[in-house]
C-alpha cells in the first residue's frame, strides 16, 4: 500500500478526495489529513509518506512554502487547485501532476498509476526538483530556462532556446531540438503554445509552433512557409499569416 496525506484547508475538500482514494485507489491508504501548513509538516515528518496531495493555496501561505520548509521531499506529490494560473504553468513546466477542483475521477486514477511506476517516482524526483528551481510566489521565473518535456520513456530537461519546432500529433506533440532528437511528448499543442508563447514562440499552423529565433527564412505565399535553422520546411497557415508576420517583424 502507498502511505498517502491529503492537505487541503477545507474538510469538505479532505473528506471528498479521501472517499475517492478510498472507492477508486485501492492502493492508496490515506494515513493523514492535515488543515493547514503547520499540522501538513507535523504529519509529513511523522508518517513520511509516499506520496501526498498538496491544495496550492492554504492560510497563511501556499503549498510551496510547505515544500520548502521540509528537509526531505522524497515523497511522490500531486497537486490539488481551483485553477491558478502561475501555479498551472509551474506544473506544467516541471511536469508534476495535478488536479483540478472538481476533482475528476479519471484523472485521479491516471495520476496515480503514473506515480505508481518505478519510472513515475523517478521522474517525480527530477519533477520537484525543477519545479522547485522554477517557482516563486509571483508565479513562474524559469531562471534555468529549462523545461520539461515528457515523454513515454520518461522526463527530458531541454533548454529552451534549443527547442526549435513543436508538432501536433493528435493530443500529443513531436518537439524538434537543436541537438537534433525529434522527441515525443504526451502533451497537448496547446499546453505548449500556452507556456512558450512568452519566450518568443509562435504558432504559424494549427499543427506548428516555431521558435521564431530558429527562423532563417521566410518564402511567401498563399500563407507561406519558413526555413529553420536544422533545415525544416514549415507551412504557414492563411489564418496565422498576419500574426505571424508582425511577430517576425518584431524581432
Amino acid at each position: 500500500m502507498i502511505k498517502t496525506v491529503i492537505v487541503d484547508d477545507e474538510e469538505l475538500g479532505r473528506s471528498v478526495l479521501s472517499n475517492l482514494i478510498r472507492k477508486y485507489c485501492p492502493d492508496l491508504s490515506v494515513v493523514g489529513m492535515a488543515g493547514s501548513l503547520k499540522e501538513a509538516k507535523k504529519i509529513i515528518e511523522e508518517v513520511n509518506p509516499s506520496l501526498v496531495f498538496l491544495d496550492v493555496e492554504m492560510p497563511g501561505g501556499s503549498g510551496f512554502d510547505l515544500l520548502e520548509s521540509l528537509s526531505d521531499r522524497s515523497f511522490s506529490l500531486i497537486f490539488t487547485t481551483a485553477y491558478d494560473q502561475y501555479a498551472v504553468k509551474a506544473f506544467k513546466y516541471s511536469a508534476i501532476d495535478y488536479l483540478l477542483k472538481p476533482i475528476n475521477i479519471e484523472e485521479l486514477i491516471n495520476a496515480v498509476k503514473k506515480i505508481s511506476t518505478s519510472e513515475g517516482q523517478k521522474n517525480q524526483a527530477s519533477s520537484m526538483k525543477h519545479l522547485m528551481e522554477s517557482y516563486n510566489n509571483s508565479g513562474i521565473s524559469v531562471s534555468s530556462n529549462k523545461i520539461a518535456l515528457p515523454t513515454q520513456q520518461g522526463l527530458e530537461f531541454v533548454d529552451i532556446k534549443d527547442l526549435i519546432h513543436c508538432e501536433a500529433d493528435g493530443k500529443h506533440t513531436f518537439c524538434t531540438i537543436k541537438d537534433g532528437r525529434k522527441l515525443h511528448c504526451t502533451r497537448s499543442m496547446k499546453d505548449f503554445e500556452e507556456q512558450l508563447e512568452q519566450f518568443g514562440f509562435c504558432r504559424i499552423h494549427h499543427a506548428h509552433l516555431v521558435n521564431l529565433d530558429h527562423i532563417k527564412q521566410y518564402n511567401k505565399g498563399d500563407g507561406g512557409q519558413v526555413i529553420m535553422s536544422n533545415g525544416e520546411e514549415v507551412t504557414v497557415s492563411k489564418r496565422k499569416k498576419e500574426e505571424f508576420l508582425k511577430r517576425l517583424n518584431k524581432i
